[in-house]
């Protein structure tokens, strides 16, 4: 029963630490956070936003960028809020990891490996797998 319960307490902060990290990088692009040039400020404004995912997505035409940008940012902050709220956990939580590895592959493809892992991209992703295999329902879990 101890075991459960730790197991439990995990889960939460996993799902509590991408929710977090969704929505404080949707407040960066919104410029909550301050400028770009502050302090742990990565983007400052939806325009600064807007150059970063044009870098990640060179295939797209430049008119389609903001559309994206703003794709992207209502997916995270959708993602982060259920996240929060255990809303359709499963399916939010494969969501999540599907996004933050395609942004990883993303990243190392058209800028650096290495700037995915200082992100800690694939970290985020892999923790969303784990959020998405440690929610399956009682009947699977019993299988295993």
């Amino acid at each position: 029963m101890q075991q459960q319960n730790s197991w439990k307490s995990v889960l939460l902060f996993a799902r509590f630490a991408l929710a977090a990290a969704f929505l404080s990088a949707v407040a960066d692009r919104l410029g909550l956070w301050g400028k770009m040039g502050d302090l742990g400020v990565s983007w400052g404004n939806m325009d600064n936003f807007y150059r970063h995912v044009a870098k990640l997505s060179p295939w797209a035409p430049a008119p389609l960028i903001p559309a994206l940008a703003w794709l992207v940012d209502i997916l995270e902050a959708v993602l982060g809020v259920f996240l929060l709220l255990g809303v359709q956990l499963r399916r939010t939580a494969w969501a999540s990891a599907a996004l933050l590895l395609l942004f990883a592959i993303s990243m190392a493809a058209f800028q650096s490996l290495k700037l995915s892992l200082n992100f800690s991209v694939l970290t985020c992703s892999a923790c969303a797998f784990l959020v998405y295999l440690a929610s399956q329902p009682q009947a699977d879990a019993k299988r295993a």
